[in-house]
């Protein structure tokens, strides 16, 4: 589910970014004619419809990011599926064509269909889209309806599942607002206490959109409160009228921009760029002119838990507010334009304590999601959780643009372990976010070797590979590749398994030595039938075919890794030498049954230390070989290997040279 919500939350990124400008547009436009909206200035006019045309259509361009950030492989399709769905579900529940079904005049329908274009609509409709798409753009129809086979059949079954949607959602919805109406008419006794749940539900139900439902109550004149209205007409009592609309004008300018400013200083080196010029677009959209979207929507599914304690900061800013009876109104939204407006307002009372206000919480902001982010390592924009390596060049950096990105992409494939095992690529600003079916035919060790800063399998079907700001370009070829559009320049695909290494002190020493594994047989890894050893891709080093059923450390080192199957050994010496001993070939299919571990994570070994038993007769039954591989991971950084004993039998923990560091 954590996973699902983050893969939401960094496709409707691709929404998310046009609406900075869009706000900007409207408040530029509402600062030059406050107080007729455009009807007295062709400029403000201009400014005002163009920013409005996507503000307020925000629900279909969720629909129709989420439709395709959600799909497999980012295909038109499925973003026509997105709008599809929003078109058949808002139709069919808009108030003249419920009506209709009911056989009713309009002025006579439930209100809640009038707020059906929600945020929570277009994210249901994206969803649906990209569910459909995924399932049955690869279906085959029979040859009388083979037109509509494939990327045809999305959006067709998309329009069937939305008639569904809307047919539940015509007895929900209604229960689900109404229900929030009358809430909001049960708090509005409470004073600041119920100003300040106000401020809290206000927030957290942005995701579904029925905060209209409770803003109804507040802000207009659905239980005689009309906050808004009364404020501009300066009618009501001062200090109260307001009360449900001064506390977001400290969080609006103050404290989410100093939020943004908390998650950009929080990003990875490598992302700040990328980073800072989302969070200063959207905070500035927010201190300016009070549309939060932009930066809410940034972290609210890739990091909910922070998303909650903004909401429970909104809510006690208006109970502070509401409490000292500093008020202050909008016509907008809480943001510098509004609040500039409503000083001449002669029943504002103390606005300028909501400035005060606004920087106290712009601290608590930054330092609350400062300490959340760090403390629960809560992955917010940039957050990324990779290798530290610094950046190679790619072998094919002198080719043209196109290749080199399509020669990139061919190797990954191959690293990810092929096409049959990549369900869905997915990017943000410099990551490739991958589903693969089965993590462990990923080759993390050949993946890096493609030159990309670093590479995080981080459960059983996600996996992150940092590539940088071109990343879109390389997401493009691969998903070329994956799709049969292009044809992957590699030469083969690969079933070991390596580990991902950590790191330690490193020491100044420049030889290591090694002992053997086992006792058995030695061989080179040229004799090994299994391409990225034989080939060295993953860097040089020996087997040994077993004789008997343990493995011991072939150094003097530390664990780092033991792989899932238990199949697999990362080490690493004092002095920085990564080994990865790989028992078996294809063994990460017996899912760790045959293997016997003796050590844990972050042991301390001495050459010859067992590390595992292995019942070796268990592995040759089921047609596996057992082959146990020690290769130097980091193969680049040993100038010099000295093995004396390449051939022939060896006993466990005998000496077969050494290797000498550059």
């Amino acid at each position: 589910m954590k996973s699902y919500l983050q893969r939401m939350g960094r496709s409707l990124m691709l929404p998310v970014a046009v609406l900075p400008v869009a706000a900007i547009f409207m408040g530029i436009g509402y600062w030059i004619d406050p107080s007729g909206w455009g009807s007295g200035n062709v400029v403000s006019a201009f400014l005002i419809k163009a920013g409005s045309s996507i503000i307020d259509n925000m629900a279909l361009l969720f629909a129709v990011g989420l439709g395709l950030g959600m799909s497999k492989d980012k295909d038109g399709s499925a973003a026509l599926s997105g709008l599809v769905a929003f078109l058949v579900v808002t139709t069919l529940l808009a108030p003249d064509s419920v009506a209709m079904f009911l056989g009713e005049k309009v002025t006579a329908v439930d209100p809640a269909f009038t707020k059906i274009k929600t945020q929570a609509i277009g994210i249901i409709c994206g969803l649906i889209a990209a569910t459909c798409y995924n399932r049955f753009s690869n279906v085959k129809l029979p040859t009388a309806l083979s037109f509509f086979s494939g990327k045809r059949l999305a959006p067709i079954m998309t329009a069937f599942f939305s008639m569904i949607a809307a047919g539940i959602l015509f007895f929900v919805w209604p229960a689900v607002y109404n229900a929030l109406v009358a809430f909001g008419k049960v708090i509005v006794d409470m004073g600041p206490v119920g100003a300040g749940i106000y401020g809290f539900l206000n927030r957290i139900l942005i995701v579904t959109g029925l905060h209209h439902a409770l803003n109804s109550v507040f802000w207009f004149d659905v239980a005689g409160i009309n906050d808004i209205g009364n404020f501009w007409a300066s009618k009501g009592v001062k200090g109260v009228t307001g009360m449900y609309q001064a506390g977001f004008f400290p969080v609006m300018m103050f404290g989410l921009p100093a939020g943004a400013f908390a998650m950009y200083k929080n990003a990875r080196p490598e992302h700040k760029k990328t980073t800072a010029s989302l969070m200063l677009a959207a905070g500035f959209a927010s201190f300016f002119t009070g549309v939060t979207e932009p930066l809410e929507f940034a972290f609210m599914f890739a990091a909910f838990p922070l998303y909650v304690i903004h909401s429970v900061l909104t809510g006690l800013s208006l109970f502070i507010a509401a409490f000292f009876h500093w008020t202050a109104g909008f016509a907008f939204s809480a943001g510098l334009v509004d609040y500039l407006l409503s000083l001449r307002i002669p029943i504002a009372n103390y606005p300028l304590m909501l400035l005060v206000q606004g920087v106290v919480f712009a601290f608590i902001y930054y330092f609350v999601f400062d300490f959340a982010i760090k403390k629960f390592n809560l992955m917010t924009p940039g957050r990324e959780i990779g290798s530290d390596e610094t950046d190679e060049d790619l072998d094919d950096a002198d080719s043209s643009f196109d290749d080199k990105f399509a020669a990139l992409a061919s190797k990954l494939l191959v690293g990810l372990g092929g096409s049959e095992n990549l369900a869905t690529i997915d990017n943000c600003t410099t990551r490739l976010r991958l589903t693969v079916n089965d993590t462990q035919k990923v080759d993390v060790d050949k993946i890096k070797k493609t030159g990309v800063p670093g590479v995080r399998v981080l459960d059983d079907t996600n996996v992150q590979i940092i590539v940088g700001t071109e990343v879109q370009f390389v997401a493009d070829e691969l998903t070329k590749r994956h799709t049969g559009q292009a044809v992957s320049t590699s030469k083969t695909t690969t079933s070991a398994s390596p580990v991902t290494l950590q790191s330690v002190s490193i020491s100044d020493e420049k030889e290591l030595a090694f002992s053997a594994v086992a006792t058995g047989e030695i061989e080179p890894l040229s004799a090994v039938n299994d391409g990225v050893f034989s080939e060295k891709m993953m860097g040089d080093g020996f087997a040994i075919i077993p004789s008997d059923d343990t493995v011991t450390s072939p150094i003097d080192g530390q664990v780092t890794t033991i792989f899932p199957t238990k199949h697999a050994f990362g080490l690493l010496s004092d002095n920085g030498v990564e080994v990865l001993v790989h028992i078996g070939l294809d063994t990460v299919e017996l899912a760790g049954a045959p293997f016997d571990v003796k050590v844990i994570e972050g042991s301390q070994v001495k050459a010859g230390q067992t590390l595992a038993l292995v019942d070796f007769a268990a592995v040759k039954s089921a047609g596996k070989k057992t082959d146990i591989i020690v290769v130097i991971t980091n193969s680049d950084t040993i100038s010099h290997f000295d093995f004396s004993k390449t051939s022939g039998q060896v006993a466990s923990g005998d000496a077969l040279g050494s290797i000498t560091k550059k």
